[in-house]
């Protein structure tokens, strides 16, 4: 029998996380309540989630913080709960290492789709990143740089690099049409679908964070082309 997928629901609504964790049970998966941040970080390494669902608002420690110290030692996806709709706080989350943001009071069905659609876009990226330079499937090569999208793995500078699936969606995207300018509203429609539309700073945290993992190279480089979007500029 298959191993259920584990979630971790971070939230001090005692009321909230029993009913979302009644929907969770009824698509099969296994789910533990925390009702703070500090023991969301206690119970994390034994119970090993596949997902964590993150109220922002906890007492003691904030969702903002757990979701900070989480990502200093693991790469699990995280979708952020909040009744706060401004675009700083939901940025703000997306910086920090958050994989999405629904904002309260939200549809059950929502949320299954969306910790679904999580979990599958994890699913396909390997434990144990490979360091084989024999590429197989869909990639990009640049010198310096393959960015694998069937295996979702990124060597840059002959070492892997560890990136969330939406992160190397993007590169791979750019990667895939060197020198073509594309707007951020075309990069969310290609990278997150419909549901992010009109949100397009998520496609900025994106690439800030690709810069931070990705240094521009003398032959290549992410490039901001100023009022329009991105491009991957491939120097001649």
């Amino acid at each position: 029998m298959a191993e259920k997928q584990r979630i971790l629901i971070v939230d001090d609504d005692a009321n909230i996380a029993e009913l979302i964790s009644l929907y969770l049970l009824k698509e099969c998966y296994e789910t533990r309540i925390v009702g703070d941040g500090e023991e969301a970080l206690q119970v994390f390494p034994g119970f090993k989630p596949h997902l964590v669902l993150l109220d922002l608002m906890l007492p003691g420690i904030d969702g903002y913080q757990v979701c900070r110290e989480l990502r200093m030692t693991s790469q699990v996806p995280i979708i952020m709960l909040s009744a706060k709709g401004e675009i700083f706080d939901k940025v703000l989350g997306l910086e920090l290492g958050a994989d999405d943001y629904m904002i309260k009071p939200f549809d059950s069905k929502e949320l299954v789709a969306r910790v679904k659609a999580v979990l599958r876009r994890y699913q396909a990226v390997p434990a144990v990143p490979s360091h084989s330079t024999d590429q197989q499937g869909d990639y990009v090569e640049y010198p310096d740089l393959i960015v694998n999208l069937t295996n979702y793995s990124v060597i840059y500078m002959g070492r892997s690099v560890e990136m969330p699936p939406k992160e190397l969606e993007l590169l791979y995207f750019l990667a895939s049409s060197p020198n073509q300018v594309f707007t951020r509203e075309q990069l969310l429609d290609h990278i997150w679908g419909y549901e992010y539309i009109g949100d397009t700073r998520t496609v900025d945290v994106h690439i800030k964070r690709l810069r931070e993992k990705i240094k521009d190279h003398k032959s290549w480089s992410l490039s901001t082309v100023w009022g329009i979007g991105y491009k991957f500029e491939v120097k001649r």
